[in-house]
C-alpha cells in the first residue's frame, strides 16, 4: 500500500506542466533582488549596515562570515544586482541562479541586527530557483529555442508550499495573548497618525482591533482560499489589497511586492500564457507533454524534497522547546515567520568586573557598534551575550581578566521596563548554542498589568 502511494505521488509530482507560472516567480525574485542590491549601493545602507560598524553580530555558528572591506563589498553588491537581472531575464541561468542565491545569502548572514523575515524569504526563494529550471519559459532560453519547455509539477508545488508556509506560520504566530489583545498593533497605529488621509482613522482604537483580527484571519485562511479554484481569484485580490495596505502603512521594504509576485504560483501553471492570449498578444504554443518526460521522481529527489519541507514545517515551531514567551526571550524567534508581532525597546549597559576585587567599570561602546546596532541589540539576549563575549576577548587582549556583566532592561508591547538578563552572570563566558539560556530572566509583567486601564 505504501509503495503504491509512493508511486502515485512520484508520478503526479513528475508530471509535465507549463513552466510559465514558475517563470513569473523567477522574474519577481530576480527583479526585487536587483532592486534591493541597488538600494543598498545608492541609498547609503551599505555603509550604515556593514562598513561603519567595527563589530558585527553574526549567526552562530557562522560568525566567521564578515563584510569585505571597501571597495570589494561594493563589488559584491554590483555583482549581485547584475546576476539578479540575469535571473530575471532567464539568461545564463545555471550560472546566475546559484550566484544570486550565494550573494543574497552572504548579505543576509552579515549581521543579525539586519534580520528581516522578507530577507529570509528571499534567501529561500533564491535557493529554490537554483534547483528549479525556472528559465524554461518567458526567458532568453525559451525565445532562443522558439518554444518554452515544460516543467515538472513538483517545481510548482514546491513554490506553493513555500509561499503557504509563510502565510500559515505568520498566522499561527499571531495566536498569542498580546496580539489578540490588540498589541503591538495599537502602539504602532498610534504612531502612524500623521499619515495622509488614513492617519486619523488608524489612531482610533477600533482600527487596531480590526487590523489585529483581520491580519490573523487573512494569514490563516488565505492558503485554503488560494487552493480552491472557485475562490482563488477573490483570494488573490484580497492578498494584493492586503500587501498594498501593508506597503502604505508600514515600512517593510520589498516584502509586499515579493508576496504579490510569489502568490501567483497558486494559479494554474499556464495562467501567464492564457492571460497574454486574452490581451491579444502572440504567444508560443503550449509545451509538449513529452518534454520533459513524465517519469517518476527518483527516490533521492523525493527524499530531498521531503527533508526540505520537513525543515520548513518544523523550524518555525522550535520556540515551543524553550521556556517562556518567545517575544521576550527571542529563543526561536528568527526563521519562524513571527512578522510584526512585538514592539520591543530596551537599554543596555556593559560592565567589566574584576573577579578578585569586585571593582566595576562601565565599558564604552562608541566606535565598536553603531547607535543603530545598539538600538536593535537592546531586547535581544543572544546579541547581548554575543557582544559581551567580544568585549571579554577585547579585554583579554589588553591583558585584563574580567567578567562582563550587563544591566539590560526591556519593554515588550508597552509594558514597563524590566530586567532581561541576570546582572550577576558573566555573559562574557557564556557559550553560544541552541540550548535554553538560564541567564535570561523570565518576564514578570502581563500586558493587562502594564495597561493603565487594566
Amino acid at each position: 500500500m505504501l509503495s503504491e502511494q509512493r508511486r502515485v505521488l512520484s508520478e503526479r509530482l513528475g508530471a509535465p506542466v507549463d513552466a510559465s507560472s514558475v517563470a513569473i516567480v523567477r522574474i519577481a525574485v530576480g527583479g526585487l533582488v536587483a532592486i534591493e542590491a541597488a538600494a543598498y549601493l545608492l541609498g547609503g545602507e551599505l555603509r550604515k549596515s556593514f562598513l561603519d560598524p567595527e563589530f558585527h553580530f553574526g549567526y552562530w555558528p557562522l560568525e566567521w562570515i564578515q563584510p569585505l572591506p571597501e571597495p570589494w563589498l561594493q563589488v559584491v553588491f554590483v555583482g549581485l544586482a547584475a546576476v539578479a537581472l540575469l535571473v530575471a531575464a532567464g539568461a545564463l541561468y545555471r550560472l546566475a541562479a546559484p550566484l544570486m542565491a550565494l550573494g543574497f545569502a552572504y548579505l543576509f548572514l552579515l549581521d543579525k541586527t539586519e534580520y528581516l523575515n522578507h530577507f529570509y524569504a528571499v534567501v529561500l526563494f533564491a535557493l529554490l530557483l537554483v534547483v528549479i529550471p525556472a528559465d524554461r519559459a518567458l526567458s532568453v532560453r525559451s525565445r532562443r529555442r522558439g518554444a518554452p519547455a515544460a516543467i515538472r509539477a513538483w517545481s510548482v508545488w514546491l513554490l506553493r508550499v513555500q509561499v503557504g508556509v509563510i502565510y500559515l506560520y505568520g498566522g499561527v504566530a499571531k495566536l498569542n495573548s498580546d496580539w489578540l489583545a490588540g498589541e503591538p498593533m495599537g502602539i504602532w497605529l498610534a504612531a502612524r497618525e500623521d499619515l495622509a488621509l488614513v492617519g486619523p482613522l488608524l489612531a482610533e482604537p477600533a482600527a487596531a482591533q480590526a487590523l489585529t483580527w483581520g491580519g490573523l484571519a487573512f494569514d490563516l485562511l488565505i492558503v485554503p482560499a488560494l487552493l480552491w479554484r472557485r475562490s482563488r481569484p477573490w483570494a488573490y485580490g484580497a492578498a494584493v489589497a492586503f500587501h498594498l495596505a501593508n506597503a502604505v502603512i508600514w515600512d517593510i521594504g520589498i516584502f509586499p511586492w515579493l508576496m504579490i509576485g510569489a502568490t501567483t504560483i497558486f494559479f494554474a501553471p499556464d495562467w501567464p500564457r492564457r492571460a497574454a492570449a486574452r490581451l491579444g498578444a502572440r504567444v508560443p504554443a503550449p509545451p509538449r507533454p513529452q518534454q520533459p518526460p513524465a517519469g517518476r521522481l527518483r527516490r533521492v529527489g523525493l527524499a530531498a524534497l521531503g527533508l526540505y519541507l520537513a525543515l520548513q514545517l518544523l523550524v518555525p515551531l522550535r520556540h515551543h522547546l524553550y521556556p517562556g514567551d518567545v517575544g521576550w526571550t527571542e529563543e526561536g524567534h528568527r526563521f519562524a515567520w513571527h512578522m510584526k508581532l512585538r514592539d520591543k525597546r530596551g537599554a543596555t549597559r556593559f560592565f567589566a568586573v574584576d573577579p578578585g576585587s569586585g571593582e566595576r567599570r562601565a565599558l564604552d561602546l562608541s566606535g565598536l557598534v553603531t547607535e543603530r546596532q545598539r538600538r536593535r541589540m537592546a531586547g535581544r539576549p543572544d546579541m547581548i551575550r554575543q557582544l559581551a563575549r567580544h568585549l571579554a576577548e577585547r579585554e583579554r587582549r589588553r591583558g585584563r581578566r574580567v567578567e562582563i556583566r550587563v544591566d539590560a532592561r526591556a519593554s515588550l508591547n508597552g509594558r514597563p521596563l524590566q530586567r532581561l538578563v541576570d546582572p550577576d552572570r558573566d555573559l562574557g563566558s557564556e557559550p553560544a548554542g541552541l540550548g535554553a539560556k538560564g541567564w535570561i530572566l523570565p518576564q514578570r509583567l502581563s500586558l493587562r498589568a502594564a495597561s493603565p486601564t487594566g
